[in-house]
């Protein structure tokens, strides 16, 4: 069965219309405000609703916060292989704005922080992201419910390789900048403005080396305390917002 658990990503679910829901089921009792548009949509397109004893939706999420409410998939099929959870590659990179900004992930494992990074995405109008096939997260019911809806709006591609893929991003003009800790450029030194794909590495070990290599630069976050490195979807947001403000900039100054 495939599900959607928690405010948020069901609201989300049903405003953006990608996936077709069967039901919905509503934990006896509960009636938060913001579950009165939930189920407003819901019967505008004539979704199924049914009331459950919050025990039988804790066994349904293996006790996850579901926060009272479940969307149930027409299609019992797994977001991981549903047709159109993911976008083609070439879809994304044939569609892009005359200065594309573009996320690379390399490796992060973690589906928390895979989640909240294309919530980060979302909010700061990235055009895709991209992924590789194999030794990394990829999008499921914990990343779905972790990026708190965005993943109905964020484009995201898997590929099997993101070296190839940096080389053709090269070709059609784009600047491959990876954030790597502990590196001389500064991000906000670095001008953001170009046509960007910002390349994020695994949680534990930073970019692979070919991945870093192929880079066009590397910038990195200063740190002044004790620790050396933020949490990857905490340093995604640093920098994406750096060029939203560059840009902006930009933007009020022409």
């Amino acid at each position: 069965m495939n599900l959607i658990y928690g405010l948020s990503p069901v609201l989300e679910a049903l405003r953006a219309q990608r996936r077709p829901i069967g039901k919905l089921l509503l934990a006896s009792g509960a009636q938060p405000t913001r579950m009165n548009e939930i189920v407003a949509l819901a019967k505008q397109s004539h979704i199924t609703i049914e009331r459950r004893e919050r025990r039988a939706l804790d066994d349904l999420t293996n006790g996850a916060n579901h926060q009272g409410i479940i969307a149930v998939l027409a299609h019992a099929t797994t977001l991981t292989k549903k047709a159109g959870a993911y976008t083609n590659a070439d879809e994304i990179l044939d569609s892009l704005s005359a200065t594309p900004l573009l996320v690379l992930l390399d490796n992060i494992e973690d589906p928390h922080n895979l989640g909240a990074i294309l919530r980060t995405c979302e909010g700061a109008g990235v055009e895709g992201i991209f992924i590789p096939e194999h030794r990394a997260a990829g999008l499921n019911d914990t990343v779905a419910k972790t990026s708190a809806g965005a993943v109905e709006y964020v484009r995201v591609a898997r590929v099997t390789n993101l070296v190839p893929l940096i080389a053709e991003l090269k070709e059609r003009g784009i600047w491959v900048v990876g954030v790597e800790g502990g590196t001389a450029a500064s991000y906000t030194e670095f001008d953001l403005k170009v046509p960007l794909a910002l390349v994020l590495g695994s949680e534990g070990h930073g970019l692979r080396r070919l991945v870093k290599e192929n880079c066009d630069a590397l910038i990195s976050i200063p740190m002044r305390g004790h620790i050396n490195s933020l949490n990857v979807s905490v340093a995604t947001g640093v920098v994406l917002f750096e060029v939203l403000r560059q840009r902006q900039s930009s933007d009020a100054l022409s």
